[in-house]
């Protein structure tokens, strides 16, 4: 196999102040289509190098061919010291350090080729296959701790049978019961590919696994099958025999699953889990002692959220916490007392890694993406400075704003404001919802595809991300007051929130508009029908407008029932309707958007479908659109379906709530085109 030159040229990330200068302007969908931001790190057993990756999707704005996001591995030793590590067309996953931090391995396909484990040295040469498993993809990997071996979790063994009959014409599919599990495989590391990788057996579907130290067991994630409704509900920590593939034993945790990690000594796992099946979302701590599976909660209760957690060398532990819209590195003793804690300040912390005496972590502000950030003698040491263009854009102040709900609890969320500031009587508001519920805006870089943010500022607008009740961040208390109260009080939220920045003289009140994906989709949609004379104007992602056909096409029905509905369509046929957009369109008066993958399993596209017909038969006046994403699911991932969205969504707040004219005539029905392209995403010559 041919392997390719070790990229060496050094690129010295350029330093640039963030904020206005004399050629300041406002942000636009072109920017936002050029943003590039950390994406995974992993620091080196003896702290002195960090990997790491950056996420960025082909610029289609400067004629490149659209595609999906690509990673490339860079390597830092000191603040503002990173270099490009491999050639640029190699997009990488699964980054980490060999024990000895000689060697930085990632996941790679080579042309032609199945994707495998590769390594390449931290001192120079050229990257090499390290493992792989004959006809098939690797999906995650982990190194033995003496660097002997890797184990590898790969896709399914092809069905030879199935493939030929798919050739033949047979290729129907025969739903949920095709499930194609994964596999364990451990291989000797050495000059040559092991061709032999020895299989493990392991239980169900495992999606991640960890190697405990000294190398004799695993602890994997396993649901029963691979459907997202079984990951959400089933999802549990086994802890395996490697030589034998027999269950020691299983952490019995009652709900959700999220990060685990091994401590030094293999006696305690870290664990991000729900505290029963009916908590929204995986973000309390808890400590598991491996030898028998009992686990306690470290912040159980608590307004947080944990995030992200890694052991140190000493046996500490650290993790990020998420309080609110803000964010703090938090530092636990061996025996889950907290040791310090250190606010994030101006940072939103994402997640943590260690090695030797170097502690990582990536983090956004509201004045860029996720950088790489290390902590040190007291405070966050910047490490890497990317999109050194921003320098140039003009924003929006940003902060966290509260308010009190009509029934006082209160309420936080970040806002934007115009840039210039509100103008007198306000600004045309923008209302971002963000989905899950269980999840949380904070106060980072809150600007994407999507999501208005500052490209909205730019052009006089006002932006609120409201973390409305069902929110993480504020405790399970508070994400629990969503579950049976479907619209009332978490929509209610986003009236009083209007109602709040209108009387802070931010807001205009006849130019308010939502906006929001998935849960936030069926905010939209809530809001341009039940709520419409309070709301201007609408732009609904893949969101919901029938919970009761939802039930019957989603791939989440459990989750649905134990955390979001609590009772079955059919306990409350009626309850279930009155509670869905199509309910209430004879009260539409509000210009609305809808847009949708074709591909979506999570939120049907029929949703969409439902409420424009429903629409344009009952209340044709009303401007209405429906726009579809082929190839596309739950959220677009190419790069000119993420930019068509941008300007459609602009185009729509433009048309409708900044003039305040919901009578105007359709926008053009047309994309935009980038300037300098064709319509195959290749540069005009």
């Amino acid at each position: 196999m041919k392997l390719r030159p070790l990229a060496v040229a050094a690129s010295l990330l350029a330093s640039a102040s963030i904020g206005a200068t004399a050629q300041a302007r406002p942000m636009t969908p072109d920017d936002v289509a050029k943003l590039e931001s950390v994406g995974t790190i992993a620091v080196s057993t003896d702290g002195s190098r960090i990997a790491y990756t950056t996420a960025s999707l082909p610029d289609i704005t400067d004629g490149e061919d659209n595609g999906s996001f690509k990673q490339q591995l860079k390597m830092a030793y000191a603040p503002m010291s990173a270099r490009d590590f491999l050639p640029d067309d190699i997009s990488v996953s699964g980054i980490a350090f060999s024990p000895n931090s000689r060697m930085v391995s990632f996941v790679w396909a080579d042309e032609g080729e199945d994707r495998a484990v590769w390594g390449i040295p931290v001192d120079g040469g050229a990257q090499r296959k390290l493992a792989a498993v004959e006809d098939a993809n690797v999906r995650s990997y982990a190194w033995a701790p003496d660097g002997s071996r890797i184990w590898m979790l790969a896709s399914a063994k092809e069905d030879e049978d199935r493939e030929k009959q798919a050739g033949a014409g047979f290729n129907s599919v025969v739903y949920e019961e095709e499930a194609r599990l994964n596999r364990l495989f451990s291989a000797s590391v050495g000059q040559e590919v092991d061709g032999d990788p020895v299989a493990v057996t392991i239980p169900g579907y495992v999606s991640g696994f960890r190697i405990a130290p000294g190398g004799k067991t695993a602890v994997v994630d396993s649901a029963p099958t691979p459907q997202i409704d079984d990951a959400y509900t089933s999802k549990r920590a086994h802890v395996l025999d490697l030589e034998t593939g027999k269950i020691l034993r299983v952490i019995e945790t009652p709900g959700k699953l999220g990060d685990i990690e091994v401590s030094p000594d293999g006696r305690q796992l870290s664990m991000i889990a729900g505290v029963d099946m009916n908590d929204p979302a995986d973000t309390t701590l808890h400590l598991v002692d491996v030898a028998t599976g009992t686990y306690r909660a470290l912040n159980a209760g608590a307004p947080e959220a944990a995030v992200d957690a890694e052991w140190l060398a000493d046996g500490r532990l650290a993790a990020v916490i998420h309080k609110g819209a803000q964010s703090a590195l938090r530092i636990y003793n061996p025996d889950g007392t907290v040791a310090e804690e250190h606010d994030g300040g101006a940072l939103i912390l994402s997640s943590v890694e260690a090695g030797g005496n170097t502690l990582a972590v990536e983090a956004s502000s509201p004045s860029h993406p996720t950088e790489l950030f290390v902590w040190n003698n007291g405070s966050f040491n910047r490490w890497t400075r990317h999109n050194p263009w921003l320098s140039e854009i003009n924003f929006g102040k940003q902060r966290t704003f509260r308010y009190n709900a009509r029934d006082g609890q209160e309420i936080e969320g970040v806002l934007i404001e115009p840039v210039g500031g509100a103008p007198r009587g306000g600004a045309p508001l923008i209302l971002s919802v963000h989905g899950g519920p269980e999840a949380h805006d904070s106060n980072g870089w809150v600007t994407g595809y999507s999501s208005p943010g500052q490209v909205a500022a730019g052009q006089g607008y006002a932006v609120f991300l409201p973390n409305y009740r069902g929110s993480t961040g504020y405790g399970t208390a508070f994400s629990k007051q969503h579950t049976g109260n479907y619209t009332d009080p978490e929509f209610t939220d986003l009236v009083d929130a209007k109602r709040a920045l209108v009387s802070e003289g931010i807001a205009d009140p006849d130019r308010t508009g939502v906006t929001g994906g998935s849960y936030g989709g069926y905010a939209t949609a809530w809001s341009s029908t039940a709520l419409s004379d309070e709301f201007a104007a609408g732009v609904m992602f893949v969101g919901i407008s029938n919970q009761i056909s939802k039930f019957g096409t989603t791939d989440i029905p459990y989750e649905m029932y134990n955390v979001h509905s609590g009772k079955w369509p059919w306990d409350d046929w009626q309850g279930m309707l009155e509670v869905s957009p199509i309910y209430h369109v004879d009260k539409a008066n509000t210009p609305l958007l809808i847009m949708h993958g074709e591909e979506d399993t999570r939120v049907s596209p029929s949703q969409s479908y439902e409420l424009y017909r429903s629409m344009k038969v009952r209340k044709p006046e009303v401007p209405v659109r429906l726009v579809l994403y082929p190839g596309e699911g739950h959220g677009n991932s190419k790069a000119a379906a993420r930019y068509d969205y941008n300007l459609r969504m602009m185009r729509w707040f433009d048309t409708y709530l900044k003039t305040g004219d919901r009578d105007a005539p359709l926008p053009d029905s047309r994309p935009e085109l980038p300037a300098g392209t064709t319509g195959a995403g290749k540069a005009e010559d």
